[in-house]
């Protein structure tokens, strides 16, 4: 029989990032790896910052007795508190070591916090256009997915958070900067949302947990400034990663922070702690872990990463086609002109250009195309855009 028939449905729902990764090698082999341009992954080609180099090199070059074997479950005691540090000053909270569990990037993070708060049947709400794997943690930890459509600007709304929002929610997923569409919620729409859930937990006897998927947290454009979720609700996560922000995705390094002053504040560390054991990752990468501690607040150059998005998205636009231009993040996500995302997404690729089809992310009718990529692949691409625009004449 083979894989079960729950993993292979999944894999049907929600392998399209993957599949168009997978398609763009073989498109390589075949006619070069200059002819395809490749804007289905968030795979940052840019390399860590100089600092981190410094770091590996120090802690290779001086190995320390003890530096490669196990660790407490949470991490190392000196890495939490420079994550603590780093996030006291970024949030005006203040945090301690014993409020952060390095993790395994933030899929682990995820995966780790949802191992602890959810019972079977309990249910977690996701607003659409979402990261497809959400749907896959839930379902990992016995949750029922919930999913509700964005609003305006692929916003969350309020009345349609409240209409799925019930007696059996235990949280709700948020993701800002919006992978796919990289939308950056504001103060006043969390200080919204958590009123709303407040509301709720009065109304039900509940305790309901806002988890902040905040992996693009550092990777903000146009002068925006990051807002602080944990300053609206007690009982809150974030988790983070430094896959984006210092070009890491290969090293697997996050981890999770607890608001300081949830209630139920050490019960649910400990719970984190024990999963982060037993689901199998036992601690984060000891390396990464003596390294990021050096770098908090370092990041790659968002300079670049807005030259490069206002490149696509600009040439986007002056062939005609429509989106919401991302404050954060490294996707575009623009409509498709014709009602089949699929079919869109084949034609482009018979073009020698990949993007991920919006149903991949619970939003047919649109399409995710990556920035952090060459702009030679950004570049490359529009040949084939401008054509596909044409035959459907948004230009």
């Amino acid at each position: 029989m083979g894989m079960s028939s729950q993993v292979r449905e999944n894999m049907l729902r929600g392998s399209w990032v993957r599949r168009m990764f997978e398609e763009g090698i073989l498109l390589k082999e075949r006619h070069g790896d200059g002819n395809v341009f490749d804007l289905s992954l968030g795979n940052p080609v840019m390399e860590p910052p100089a600092g981190f180099r410094r770091e590996l090199e120090k802690i290779v070059g001086q190995p320390q007795p003890g530096m490669h074997r196990y660790m407490s479950n949470a991490g190392y005691e000196e890495t939490r508190a420079a994550v603590a540090a780093q996030l006291s000053r970024d949030t005006g909270l203040d945090f301690t070591a014993g409020d952060i569990v390095m993790t395994c990037g933030a899929a682990g993070g995820l995966n780790v916090v949802l191992k602890t708060i959810l019972d079977p049947g309990d249910e977690v709400i996701v607003v659409a256009p979402y990261f497809v794997e959400f749907l896959n943690y839930i379902e990992n930890h016995g949750g029922v997915a919930r999913v509700v459509q964005a609003g305006g600007n692929f916003l969350p709304s309020l009345d349609k958070l409240e209409a799925v929002l019930g007696p059996k929610t235990k949280a709700v997923i948020l993701n800002s900067p919006n992978n796919p569409t990289g939308v950056v919620y504001d103060d006043d729409l969390l200080h919204g949302m958590a009123g709303l859930v407040q509301r709720k937990e009065r109304e039900y006897g509940t305790q309901v947990y806002l988890l902040s998927d905040e992996a693009y947290c550092r990777l903000i454009y146009d002068g925006l400034e990051f807002p602080v979720l944990l300053r609206h609700h007690l009982r809150s996560f974030i988790v983070r990663s430094h896959s984006k922000d210092l070009a890491l995705p290969g090293e697997r390094i996050g981890f999770v922070a607890v608001h300081p002053n949830c209630d139920d504040k050490q019960d649910v560390v400990d719970g984190l702690v024990f999963c982060n054991r037993i689901l199998g990752f036992v601690n984060a990468p000891a390396l990464m872990q003596n390294i990021v501690g050096h770098l908090q607040g370092v990041t790659v150059s968002i300079a670049d990463y807005e030259r490069r998005r206002d490149l696509l998205y600009n040439g986007l636009v002056g062939m005609g086609y429509s989106m919401v231009k991302p404050g954060g993040a490294f996707y575009v996500f623009p409509k498709i002109p014709i009602d089949d995302d699929v079919a869109f997404v084949r034609e482009l690729q018979e073009h020698l250009v990949l993007v991920v089809p919006g149903s991949g992310f619970g939003t047919p009718g649109y399409f995710r195309a990556s920035f952090c990529v060459d702009d030679s692949t950004i570049e490359g691409s529009f040949d084939g855009f401008r054509k596909i625009a044409q035959k459907y004449g948004l230009c």
